[in-house]
């Protein structure tokens, strides 16, 4: 009925693409969270491994965990560590990035109650962005703090908020600015000195020389990196694919959808097909806004999106039930541009995709 048909392939050569960017020993963290970014989480995180990603990467410490469970064996990282889930992470061999002092201490005291020591962590800092992440001014107490016994400081890490614009961007530099700063006071220490990053995907294509020791990539992966430019570099791995439910023909003056979303100008054909806003294609694509392809011809979505399904006008179109549907493909029609129709962006087109989409693994 509906398919998300992912192409492994085109990660690796997406891999392929962003190590061209890199220094021989910058190492790659590769972003897998919200399933991989709504494709397939087993598979894409199996194939990143397979390809030699130093790290994974996840929001929560629920998706880490499932990663063990398919028999992940590299270091992951967990970005937004909950109160509630640092059991799970010491429990799982899971590495949490530490953004607030009362997240500090609550795992340190985790750490001491379970005799864990030399424990690997990461430091967050907020240098813009105002997500999550310890305050610059709070640098000197969390070098004191992970100096205990119960850490081994791995990384420390910032994230920029716009690094897509173009240069000069007087925000980017004044998150560089101050990145720079915390780097060297914690590079200032006698202990071991951790490893520095602040790149993600665009980052990596903007930024080439602010690489540091790593870079975090996940959208790229999935051959996007937010610029016609660098996205040209890449190969959009999933492909969308629906297929007509059934065709109507519609008098002129007519009306489609809920709410008379649609009055038909002319007699009309319309199709509908099995996809809705439960599936990830919200409302905002109906009314001419949002359109698919059949046989390669264009056809818009008409009227209100519905929960289960949508209509499309195939009035110059050949077509018949069953006929398959693109939403999005690995062309000209791809994610990015079929996000871009209803004001959104392919992060939350593809994350957004549900679980009645059959994903279909291409190796």
């Amino acid at each position: 009925m509906n398919s998300l048909n992912l192409h492994l392939s085109h990660l690796n050569y997406n891999y392929s693409q962003i190590q061209k960017q890199l220094n021989s020993e910058t190492q790659i963290v590769a972003v897998v969270k919200a399933g991989a970014y709504g494709s397939a989480s087993e598979a894409v995180a199996k194939r990143l491994e397979a390809l030699g990603v130093d790290y994974l990467a996840v929001a929560y410490a629920e998706e880490g965990e499932v990663l063990r469970s398919y028999g992940i064996k590299i270091p992951i990282m967990v970005f937004y560590p909950q109160l509630d889930s640092l059991k799970t992470i010491i429990e799982k061999a899971l590495e949490p990035c530490l953004y607030s002092r009362s997240l500090l201490m609550a795992f340190k005291g985790l750490l001491k109650d379970t005799n864990k020591t030399k424990y690997p962590i990461h430091i967050k800092y907020n240098t813009g962005l105002y997500r999550v992440g310890f305050s610059p001014e709070d640098t000197d107490w969390v070098i004191s703090q992970a100096a205990s016994n119960q850490f081994n400081l791995k990384s420390v890490y910032s994230h920029l908020a716009a690094s897509e614009d173009q240069r000069p961007s007087q925000s980017c530099d004044q998150q560089i600015r101050l990145f720079e700063a915390i780097k060297k006071a914690h590079s200032a220490q006698n202990s071991l000195i951790p490893k520095f990053h602040l790149l993600n995907s665009s980052g990596v294509f903007n930024y080439p020389e602010l690489q540091y020791d790593m870079v975090r990539c996940g959208i790229a992966f999935h051959g996007f990196a937010n610029h016609p430019k660098w996205d040209a570099l890449l190969k959009p791995i999933a492909v969308l694919e629906s297929r007509i439910t059934q065709i109507h023909e519609v008098k002129k003056g007519s009306y489609v959808g809920y709410d008379h979303g649609w009055k038909a100008p002319v007699d009309s054909i319309i199709a509908t097909l099995p996809l809705g806003h439960a599936d990830g294609i919200g409302r905002h694509f109906g009314h001419h806004k949002g359109s698919v392809f059949i046989h390669g011809e264009e056809a818009p979505i008409v009227g209100n999106v519905c929960m289960d399904m949508l209509m499309i006008d195939v009035t110059n179109i050949k077509c018949k039930p069953q006929d398959t549907v693109c939403f999005f493909g690995t062309t000209y029609n791809t994610a990015a541009s079929f996000s871009k129709q209803g004001q959104s962006i392919s992060y939350e087109i593809l994350s957004g995709l549900g679980p009645r989409i059959k994903r279909v693994i291409n190796k």
